[in-house]
């Protein structure tokens, strides 16, 4: 039994979060079953039909390959480095991909070619870009070792460590849950075409990569080269690289339709747990707050009111529960349900109440912070140790609890769940220390 505490109130039996499953689930252990998957499509040529629709067409122009720049720097703008100022031109543009596009002697200044990034323009200098096209990815398979909970001939469910990527993109080519799940399956080489790979977007949310499937073929099975040629194959929902915790993987097309439909219709059952800068108000709840890209920070997604300070804001919804009040206060064990899938979601509505996760540096969750709420509530004597822990934090503190999903062949409702790994525990277990109250919830 996980030593950890996580029950759900004082009075309650229950000595782990999700240890009774619902009675609508079953749990489950994974079975040695030989291993059939869609995974062995094809490479992609990245070659597309004339008849191509006209919202591929659209996401082709996403990839910003071969949009064109010619502009001279006005007088008011001052010295301003090159990069920063091609990607304040093209609007939506990642400043890495600006950068490939430099160093690949795409950009000229005056007539002449420039390849360093960090070189500044002036007023009255004419700059003359071209944006280079997205290279194709190959996943290869790796012998990497994984956390295996439950496998069948339709689905595998894996518990992802954190620090791991799901899925290979630009910076991440190896290493990933899908290179491992190659080698896992004993399948070759897949490759990615430039219309597939999104490096602008390497962060689509979970709802968006089921739709991506289920509404490009409503009324038949794409065909092994086309799932193969796939944002991400077999994958149909994502945990971010510091995230740990469950994952469900499709091993052939019907499987990932079936899978991909209950995600979109948000019937998926998803339990988070995570560690937080503070207590919300109140201690239960639900946050209906619409997300979107950060204009001001294009890796981090903002949770607005209106839209005023993010890109395309999408309805997203979590209900969040606090587990246990810590050191008095200065951090809570909050347990989160999606109803959405947006992109960074938990962490972006966590920012969004004051409460940032843990080691979540992006969204404002910073060892300062950390050290500010939790120091004044801890003994002097015990300041050295903490500021050891605060400053050991190496990710956000976010952990994928439970995963319950309708079998896309038996349509059996399967649940599971794992406890947090080593790092999240014994954060828990020295943050306790300080001190630690159950809230209670009124009936």
């Amino acid at each position: 039994m996980f030593s950890l505490q996580f029950s759900l109130s004082s009075s309650s039996a229950k000595s782990f979060i999700l240890q009774t499953s619902p009675s609508f689930f079953r749990s489950h252990r994974a079975p040695s079953r030989a291993l059939r998957t869609f995974l062995t499509a094809s490479a992609s040529s990245g070659s597309t039909n004339s008849d191509e629709s006209q919202e591929a067409l659209a996401g082709r122009r996403a990839n910003y390959g071969g949009v064109r720049l010619e502009e001279t720097v006005c007088i008011n703008s001052g010295k301003m480095r090159l990069d920063s100022w091609i990607s304040s031109h093209i609007s939506g543009i990642s400043r890495a991909r600006v950068q490939s596009s430099i160093r690949s002697g795409l950009v000229a200044v005056n007539g002449r070619v420039v390849d360093k990034v960090s070189h500044n323009v002036k007023a009255g200098d004419k700059v003359d870009c071209t944006i280079s096209e997205l290279q194709p990815l190959r996943a290869e398979p790796e012998n990497i070792p994984l956390n295996i909970v439950y496998e069948d001939e339709h689905v595998l469910v894996v518990n992802k460590p954190a620090h791991m990527v799901v899925h290979p993109a630009p910076g991440n080519a190896t290493g990933t849950l899908v290179n491992g799940i190659l080698h896992h399956c004993s399948l070759p080489v897949v490759a990615f075409s430039n219309e597939e790979v999104l490096s602008d977007v390497e962060d689509i949310s979970d709802d968006d990569l089921s739709s991506s499937f289920t509404d490009r073929c409503p009324n038949e099975w794409l065909s092994s080269s086309q799932i193969g040629a796939a944002i991400r194959p077999g994958i149909v929902h994502r945990l971010d690289k510091g995230t740990s915790g469950l994952l469900v993987v499709a091993k052939n097309e019907h499987s990932h339709a079936h899978l991909s439909e209950q995600f979109k219709l948000h019937t998926i059952q998803r339990v988070y747990i995570s560690l937080t800068s503070g207590v919300p108000s109140p201690t239960t709840g639900r946050v209906e707050v619409p997300i979107g890209r950060d204009l001001n920070n294009r890796i981090r997604m903002a949770a607005v009111s209106g839209s005023s300070k993010c890109r395309q804001a999408r309805h997203a919804a979590s209900r969040y529960k606090v587990i246990e009040i810590l050191a008095g206060g200065g951090s809570a064990l909050v347990e989160w349900r999606l109803e959405t899938g947006r992109t960074h979601q938990i962490r972006a509505h966590a920012k969004y109440l004051g409460i940032p996760l843990l080691g979540d540096e992006v969204y404002g969750g910073t060892k300062s912070m950390a050290l500010s709420l939790l120091r004044p509530r801890t003994p002097p004597s015990y300041h050295g140790q903490l500021l050891q822990l605060v400053s050991g934090l190496e990710r956000p503190c976010l952990h994928a609890l439970a995963l319950g999903f309708k079998h896309p062949h038996t349509t059996e409702n399967m649940y599971f769940s794992c406890p947090p790994p080593a790092d999240f525990a014994e954060i828990l277990s020295q943050i306790r220390e300080i001190g630690t109250v159950k809230p209670s919830f009124k009936v």
